[in-house]
This record gives structure tokens, sequence and C-alpha cells, in this order.
């Protein structure tokens, strides 16, 4: 699933990342890599999704999260 599926409070794993390198460098430099969890903090319709992952705070735009896959935790 994308991560923009997730619901508020939802806890997952990034499974993998989809898109051009310049994306995946982007993703991982701010320390979305496979393998590391997310919460979803705030999911609202045509708003940024924001997320907390390795004591980080981060609101991706609906077009990056398309390109996050992510399993349930």
């Amino acid at each position: 699933m994308k991560l923009s599926e997730l619901k508020e409070n939802q806890t997952a794993i990034v499974a993998g990342l989809e898109g051009d390198s310049r994306f995946i460098g982007r993703i991982t430099s701010i320390g979305l890599t496979p393998g590391c969890t997310v919460k979803v903090i705030k999911n609202d319709k045509n708003r940024p999704v924001l997320v907390y992952s390795r004591d980080t705070m981060i609101a991706l735009n609906r077009n990056e999260c398309s390109g996050i896959e992510v399993k349930e935790a």
C-alpha cells in the first residue's frame, strides 16, 4: 500500500521506494529508508501527509507519498 493510504495514528514500515534518482535521494536523505518505521500524525485530504519517523516530524505532499510503499507494522 502507499503511504498516503494510511490513516491517522497508524504505524507502518517502509517497504520500498519508487521514483527517479532525485526523488529517492531526497527521501532517503530525510531518513525514510526501507525498513524504517513511520507513524502517520495527520492525513487530511488535499493536505500534505504529516508523519513521524526517527524522532523527526516530516511533511510529504501526496505526489511524494505515492512513491513510498509501506506495509503495516
